[in-house]
């Protein structure tokens, strides 16, 4: 996974926009549902997101909660959210993604590229992750770090709490999700340190593909 999301532009991006599209009121809070690109992503990490969105919309009514779903996955993704018994807006495309992000109180994401997305876009997150019962075995004794979202990694703490495989719960995930929409202190003190571990992996600077291809043809050149 590369870090190209470290350079994503997100001054054109309008939550207001968001809003407006999907008909939702300028004060309400808005919960951003990432859940994978992949269909066994979808598979695993879906039902426990549901089941997060059911507990906290019993407790946040008025919570509005949004899915931007990857191409890959879009027919599943809505087919599913259909049958939710608590109403989600489903949304397409990358202008309506990165409005989601802007615009999201708190996330909830699947563990992947998508984690550096929205920290990037100021949106403090709650991660989750299933994996195959065999890989995640094999892969708990290979990978020594007891984290997986890259930017916990550069920090080498947990800045947005993770939860894997058994953990990845409906109750579990609310419980985090729900401590964040309860807290601006909480969202902020997160964004803050997403945004310092972002910085530590290069924020803003050159792509590390151009950096690479840079270093390659330097050193062709002075063989020459």
């Amino acid at each position: 996974m590369g870090n190209g999301a470290l350079n994503i532009d997100f001054s054109r991006s309008d939550p207001d926009r968001l809003r407006r599209q999907l008909g939702i009121a300028p004060e309400a809070q808005i919960l951003v549902v990432m859940p994978g690109s992949r269909p066994s992503e979808i598979e695993r990490v879906l039902p426990a997101f549901e089941d997060a969105v059911r507990l906290l919309k019993a407790d946040h009514p008025d919570l509005e909660v949004v899915i931007p779903a990857a191409p890959t996955v879009a027919e599943a993704v809505k087919a599913k959210v259909a049958g939710w018994s608590r109403r989600a807006h489903v949304i397409e495309g990358d202008e309506a993604k990165f409005d989601a992000m802007k615009a999201a109180t708190v996330a909830l994401a699947c563990s992947g590229t998508v984690t550096l997305e929205l920290a990037l876009a100021g949106a403090p997150m709650v991660v989750g992750y299933r994996l195959a019962k065999l890989t995640h075995t094999i892969l708990k004794r290979l990978i020594r770090t007891p984290y997986i979202v890259l930017f916990n990694i550069a920090a080498q703490r947990f800045i947005a709490p993770e939860f894997v495989q058994d953990d990845c719960n409906g109750p579990d995930l609310a419980r985090a999700v729900a401590a964040r929409l309860d807290d601006p202190e909480l969202r902020a003190r997160q964004v803050a340190e997403q945004y310092e571990a972002l910085d530590k992996m290069g924020r803003g600077g050159p792509d590390p593909s151009e950096a690479a291809a840079t270093a390659v043809l330097k050193i062709v050149g002075e063989g020459r």
